[in-house]
């Protein structure tokens, strides 16, 4: 995610250019994004029942580090779900101190109506040089509890550390792993507890392969999500200054 121009292909990670934390770019523009991909993967399972999607958003970034921005995506959980597309929208502060890259903001999903599933999270990112770190952590949704469930702010969080680097040729190489726990997780992602995603990527241009992997268990790993097998995601994204 070589910038903040789409915020939730930095947090999924399926945006296979980079894993190096950066500030917004185009401070003080507003443009915009659009992508394929043959698998939409976010922290580590996918959202389209392994098949492709077509996603784009649009992004205004402040001179003095704060940003906007929207995105949206198609979506599929299986034949009798009723989700079809998630819209997200974000806003945040992105700065430097002490040679420390920092971003704070808020991400919200929104998914069908139907669906009545939506969630909000705060994250906070830091990154130096080619590694970066970040925690997303839940304020809010308006699905119901299960007895026994706790959706309450701050119980359901995602860790997650990244490196990437250049090896030459504009060629560059993503490492990720990550961590997703929860009450409100294991409802949404149909898991079995806590689970681990990794991930390593190659991108040149808006081109992106990346081999990802999971240990997570539950129907997350079942029928036609095989999140517990490791999965090839090809994609290309192209930026737009508007």
């Amino acid at each position: 995610m070589q910038n903040m121009q789409n915020l939730k292909r930095f947090a999924a990670l399926t945006a296979l250019a980079g894993c190096a934390f950066a500030a917004p770019s185009h401070a003080g523009e507003l443009s915009a994004n659009a992508s394929v991909t043959n698998n939409y993967i976010w922290r580590g399972l996918t959202q389209t029942e392994n098949n492709s999607a077509v996603q784009g958003g649009i992004d205004y970034s402040a001179d003095s580090g704060f940003y906007v921005g929207t995105w949206v995506s198609n979506v599929n959980y299986g034949p009798s779900d009723v989700y079809s597309y998630e819209h997200d929208v974000y806003g945040g502060y992105a700065f430097e101190a002490g040679g420390v890259s920092w971003d704070v903001g808020y991400l919200y999903y929104n998914y069908d109506k139907e669906a009545e599933f939506d969630f909000g999270e705060v994250y906070l990112r830091a990154g130096i040089g080619g590694f970066s770190a970040a925690a997303y952590v839940l304020t809010n949704t308006e699905a119901d509890e299960a007895p026994g469930q706790d959706f309450g702010a701050g119980g359901t969080y995602y860790l997650s550390a990244d490196y990437g680097f250049e090896v030459g040729d504009g060629i560059g190489i993503g490492l990720h792993v990550g961590y997703h726990d929860g009450d409100f997780a294991e409802a949404f992602n149909g898991s079995d507890g806590g689970y681990y995603d990794y991930n390593i990527s190659l991108s040149k241009g808006g081109f992106g392969f990346m081999f990802t992997d999971t240990n997570v268990s539950g129907p997350a790993a079942e029928g036609g999500y095989d999140n517990d097998q490791y999965k090839v995601v090809v994609s290309y994204s192209v930026d737009i200054e508007l």
